[in-house]
């Protein structure tokens, strides 16, 4: 599975943070939640910070996707 790309973080004034997917707003973090983030996205390299911003924004495999394509609805009928 390709790791994730296209995130970024933004800190306002108020301590809140926002979290952007390919320019579209995809998370606000606010309180401590927002201090938690910014104290781990900080120690760690830029890949495992897409990690962390994709499974805080949900958007990230899960590991069905293969098993979906055999699910009865998404089967072409025949």
């Amino acid at each position: 599975m390709p790791a994730p790309t296209g995130f970024t973080y933004r800190e306002h004034k108020d301590g809140s943070v926002s979290i952007t997917h390919q320019g579209s707003l995809a998370a606000t973090l606010r309180k401590r939640e927002a201090v938690d983030f910014l104290g781990e996205v900080t120690s760690i390299d830029a890949a495992d910070a897409q990690e962390l911003m994709a499974r805080l924004t949900g958007n990230y495999k899960r590991g069905n996707e293969g098993r979906a394509a055999d699910h009865f609805r998404n089967r072409e009928a025949d």
